[in-house]
């Protein structure tokens, strides 16, 4: 998360830099990486030396939560080759990035409730044996050492291992963009949100 919002900062500040009238190598080696100086030697070497520029801010989007910086290079390239505006293609992938920001913020916001559900009902069958161990019956004696017992311990555990498994996938399946409906940009990344190629 820390990384993501870098990204957005870093758009923000390399436009800014732009539109105070920097080269953009030098907007790029002006700013602070923030979470992301782990890989950033590459993008500034890339700066100061005449290197490709785009394609060491594609490594450093290697890194997760600077995924965003493939849309950086994408307005970089398309910059470089057609002579667009770097500041303008920058605004747009940091909207873009903050828009999807807030959007999974969201969408974790909503899915809290259903995690604390889900471990709230997978607590459930451990507060049943505590409970029926205070009101004086051995549920550990009976679920281990009789065959009901234990085929309830084994039918229950499956279907407690399933109802986890399956709620796991759920919450993984919302969090992925490709996979929720309804969403008009299904598997796209922040440049292809702004219109560009």
């Amino acid at each position: 998360m820390r990384r993501a919002t870098g990204v957005i900062e870093l758009c923000a500040t390399v436009a800014g830099e732009l539109r105070a009238g920097r080269h953009p190598g030098e907007a790029l080696l002006a700013v602070d990486p923030g979470h992301l100086r782990e890989r950033w030697g590459l993008v500034t070497a890339a700066a100061r030396f005449g290197g490709d520029v785009p394609d060491a801010l594609r490594r450093v989007a290697r890194l997760p939560g600077a995924e965003g910086l493939t849309g950086v290079a994408a307005c970089w390239q398309v910059a470089v080759d057609e002579g667009a505006g770097l500041a303008a293609g920058l605004d747009r992938v940091a909207a873009a990035l903050r828009a999807e920001r807030d959007q999974r913020e969201s969408l974790d916001a909503k899915l809290a409730g259903a995690k604390a559900t889900t471990l709230g009902l997978a607590v459930l069958p451990a507060v049943g044996l505590v409970l029926g161990g205070l009101m004086g019956s051995d549920p550990l004696h009976v679920l281990l050492h009789t065959p009901a017992g234990l085929s309830c311990l084994l039918a229950g555990g499956l279907l407690e291992w399933a109802g986890l498994v399956w709620t796991g996938r759920m919450v993984r399946a919302a969090r992925e963009p490709g996979r929720r409906r309804g969403d008009p940009h299904l598997g796209r990344g922040p440049v292809d949100r702004r219109g560009g190629r």
